[in-house]
């Protein structure tokens, strides 16, 4: 008889050690990270500094190729810096010690084609140091929380978008991390479903566990996080308290409109900053000459 899928994968018992801090869970200082080489060298972070307590909901904002991803993918150790230092409970992003605490949801999530969700719950579960009673409780309690039980008998590549996001989301809560790395969390979600995120978010917020949440609906961060930063062009330029920033009855779209504006707008695929940063300029494009114009013989002058 073989064994069980979370038997398989489970790794050996991991000794947590107190981190460094108590207040502080993610500190970043100094963060710059480049790709390529020479004169195709591209920044994607240019110096970022940045600091996430403990029980706070803790908005990532920024347009598309602001460096947001490239920044989450250092805290999970995914990317070596270029240089800057990367702190996660005190400890090295790639260690085993802080990975295990550490709840990810990506934005686009991937899992095996041909599991059902029970089983890719099972196997996250397991590589999460859980087992036994426990583990099979929570998946439990994940599959019902998260509305997956419809779709229990569907292997994951049938799974549509919202379901799968939900599954990704249901896998990042399963062992109650104390720190949770949320990708665009309500992404392919109908209003019902953002309510329940919103709901998970709280919740593990009230059990203690700080959520960094990186997301384009400003109406949700506005409505959960407790402070933000907002990057451009792989720096961050505001960062602070929500309440400090909408002083004045202002939104957040009109604070985070005037702080990219105020840095020179654009995406951040500029030739001065962002990921077009050292990129050598396109060469001109040359139109072929227009053909001669030949008039029907009876317009003819």
């Amino acid at each position: 008889m073989r064994p069980p899928l979370a038997e398989l994968a489970r790794p050996a018992k991991i000794e947590h050690e107190p981190p460094v801090s108590q207040d502080t869970i993610v500190e970043i200082t100094g963060l710059c990270q480049r790709f390529g080489r020479r004169a195709r060298t591209v920044t994607a972070l240019a110096g970022v500094d940045l600091t996430v307590r403990r029980g706070e909901i803790f908005g990532l904002l920024g347009r598309n190729g602001a460096g947001k991803t490239t920044l989450v993918k250092a805290l999970l150790g995914l990317l070596r810096p270029t240089s800057g230092t990367v702190r996660v409970f005190g400890r090295a992003p790639g260690a085993a010690e802080a990975r295990t605490d550490i709840g990810y949801s990506p934005e686009e999530p991937g899992f095996p084609r041909y599991l059902y969700p029970r089983q890719v719950l099972e196997l996250c579960g397991a590589l999460s140091s859980m087992s036994g009673a426990a583990l099979a409780a929570a998946v439990e309690r994940q599959l019902t929380s998260s509305e997956l039980q419809a779709v229990a008998g569907r292997q994951a590549r049938q799974l549509s978008k919202g379901m799968a996001q939900r599954l990704s989301l249901a896998q990042a809560f399963l062992h109650e991390p104390q720190l949770l790395i949320l990708d665009e969390p309500t992404a392919d979600l109908d209003p019902i479903g953002r309510r329940q995120v919103r709901d998970l978010i709280v919740a593990a917020r009230e059990r203690g566990a700080t959520v960094l949440l990186n997301s384009h609906l400003l109406s949700e961060v506005e409505r959960m996080c407790d402070r933000v930063a907002i990057i451009h062009g792989g720096r961050v330029m505001r960062e602070g308290a929500i309440d400090e920033l909408l002083a004045g009855d202002r939104e957040l779209e009109d604070v985070f409109i005037e702080v990219v504006e105020g840095a020179g707008g654009g995406t951040g695929y500029g030739p001065a900053r962002g990921w077009a940063s050292g990129l050598p300029p396109a060469p001109p494009t040359e139109l072929p000459p227009a053909p001669p114009t030949e008039h029907p013989p009876w317009l003819a002058p």
